[in-house]
Formats: structure tokens, sequence, C-alpha cells
């Protein structure tokens, strides 16, 4: 597997089709060594993962970046080798919560950083400003919600933060919850926001000013993306009533 970029570009090619229980952890501050590693799901992004990749590729503490194409048919993970970064490719499309997984079984950092392929106006600051959070040992989960993006985005987070997915966790967080994965879509936020208050983890918000996203109705037409939203509230409320 690929070294952290500071050793140059590299593509790395992986065909994924195939998977421990922790409690509380101490919090104190974190080590700024403490490798990183980015995962992005994404499923037919060709137009939009490189305003994703480029501002992660000028994060200097992001030490590996692993993409996911989720079985996409536009020609994504094209877009994503010209970035030099590590690629998984799953055969078919198997949701968010799979894609996610996938991206940590290949990932090498102890610290994760769960990003959408959608964002629109990501800056490496706001990158920096989700590790640094993170790094202050004060919370297992640290959130990144939308601010000044766009009307409606900044809504919903204000609504719902704990639907974002824009994260930093630890690998030992997500492996807590890895069992519940298989079950999940787009239901996994809710489902990491639900485990930290059973186990008592502190979880905070960070805002990421000027940052949004691409609705789902402006990517695959109204009637589709609506289709498909109603979909991932649907996965998003199995989620909330599993048990977990």
């Amino acid at each position: 597997m690929c070294s952290c970029l500071g050793g140059g570009p590299r593509n790395i090619w992986v065909d994924f089709s195939s998977a421990s229980c922790y409690t509380a952890f101490a919090l104190r501050p974190r080590s700024i060594s403490m490798k990183v590693s980015a995962v992005i799901p994404a499923y037919n992004e060709a137009e939009r993962i490189g305003a994703v990749l480029a501002p992660l590729r000028a994060a200097k503490s992001v030490d590996e970046i692993v993409v996911v194409d989720d079985g996409s048919t536009d020609g994504t993970a094209e877009v994503v080798r010209r970035f030099g970064v590590k690629l998984v490719r799953l055969p078919e499309n198997r949701g968010k919560a799979a894609a996610l997984d996938a991206g940590v079984r290949v990932a090498e950092g102890d610290v994760l950083l769960f990003l959408d392929a959608d964002l629109v106006g990501l800056r490496p600051e706001h990158v920096e400003k989700l590790l640094s959070a993170y790094r202050e040992g004060d919370a297992e989960i640290v959130i990144g919600v939308f601010k000044e993006g766009r009307a409606g985005t900044d809504l919903s987070m204000k609504i719902a933060p704990f639907l974002s997915g824009q994260r930093v966790l630890s690998r030992k967080v997500w492996e807590r919850m890895r069992g519940a994965v298989e079950e999940m879509e787009f239901g996994v936020e809710a489902a990491l926001t639900k485990l930290a208050f059973k186990e008592g983890w502190k979880h905070k918000k960070v805002e990421l000013e000027g940052v949004s996203h691409v609705r789902k109705e402006e990517k695959r037409g109204l009637t589709t993306g609506v289709v498909d939203r109603l979909s991932m509230y649907w996965d998003i409320l199995r989620s909330l009533l599993r048990k977990i």
C-alpha cells in the first residue's frame, strides 16, 4: 500500500469485493504525529470530486487520501487517478456505509477524516480546522457543519447537524460500529451519532464557512433526485430506530 502523500503521488487501484468492540476512550490532547487518512466515498461524482481532492492534497495534516468508487458509471475513477491518491473500486453500488468501510479497510491512519465527494467551496483551511479540533482531545467525534454556503444546506445543518458527512474520528470508533455497517446505506452518520450518545462519547461541531454540497436534484434531475433523497431519509430513519 502507498505511504503518505508527502512521498510523492502514486495511483493505487484496488478491487474490493468482500470484515471487536471498544468501550469509552480516555480524552486527552492527541499527538500531532498521528497519521490521518481521508476517506471519500464517491458514486458518479466525476464532475465534482476534483473540487474535493485538490484542497485535500494541499492540506498539510492529511497523510493519505483514499477514494472509494462505489460502482460509478461516469468515469469517476479516471478523474481520481489523475490526483495520485489511493483508489478502491467496488464492482457495484453498495451504498455509502459499505463504501466508507471499504476505504477504512485499506487506509493506514489511526485518525479517519470522512468527506463527501460533492462538496462545494472546500479549502485546505477547512480540513485543518476539522483536524485541529480533533487534536484538542476533548471529543471522540468532530462534525463539520456548513455555514454561509447555500441557504438550503445551511438550514439543514442547523436542523440536523448530526446528518453531516464531514467527520473526524478514530479507527477504533469506526470498528466499534462495523458490525452494523452492512445494514446501513446513507444512515451511517445518524448511526455514528447514536452510538456516540449510547457510549457516552463526546462530540463537537466545527463550522465550515462557505462550504456546501450539490443537492441530489441538481445531480440527477428532479424526479430521480427526489426519489434518491427519500430513500436516503428512509435509511437514516432505519439507522435511528435500529439497535446498535
